[in-house]
């Protein structure tokens, strides 16, 4: 299993995250053809450890991706131009692909899809199931998977998951 991610940025540029599980003698022979799509390839372990992986980058971008929509909103209605809030907390500790990629693509009302709401709630939807069968709690990424299953009701499942930023501003 090698499931991948960075967005349609990555795909583009060729710089995509590649979590692979599997047998590592098979890995290193494979690894140039990953290389071709992928800057950071890591072998997680055997089958299955690239999709544990996968999860693990879904569960925290789900928060994250509340905590961007949501700093956005607050700058917003705090009467700050977003754009340059951004510009301020980018680079410091709140700072992440989300903060960077995502958010002025939300303030630029640019909701097209680099990764869809439908696809991210399937995977959230995995990941919660996988966290409940392993007794982990998991109360942000049920909260994320609530909210962006109503964005999905009200007809957003083929907007990007920047589209988040929706609920907060509608």
């Amino acid at each position: 299993d090698a499931p991948v991610s960075g967005g349609d940025v990555g795909a583009r540029e060729a710089r995509l995250s590649i979590m692979v599980g599997g047998d590592a003698t098979i890995f290193e022979e494979v690894k140039p053809i990953f290389e071709v799509i992928g800057k950071d390839i890591v072998l997680q372990g055997g089958a299955g450890a690239g999709q544990y992986t996968k999860m693990s980058n879904q569960i925290a971008i789900a928060s994250n991706m509340m905590g961007v929509c949501e700093a956005m909103a607050y700058a917003k209605k705090a009467g700050l131009d977003p754009k340059m809030v951004l510009k301020s907390i980018e680079s410091g500790a709140a700072g992440s692909w989300s903060l960077s990629n995502l958010a002025p693509r939300m303030l630029s009302a640019n909701f097209e899809p680099g990764f869809y709401i439908k696809h991210f709630i399937k995977d959230m939807r995995i990941a919660l199931e996988s966290a409940r069968e392993m007794g982990l709690k998991t109360p942000g990424l049920e909260l994320a998977l609530s909210i962006y299953e109503e964005l999905a009701e009200k007809g957003e499942e083929n907007s990007g998951t920047q589209a988040l930023y929706k609920y907060y501003i509608d």
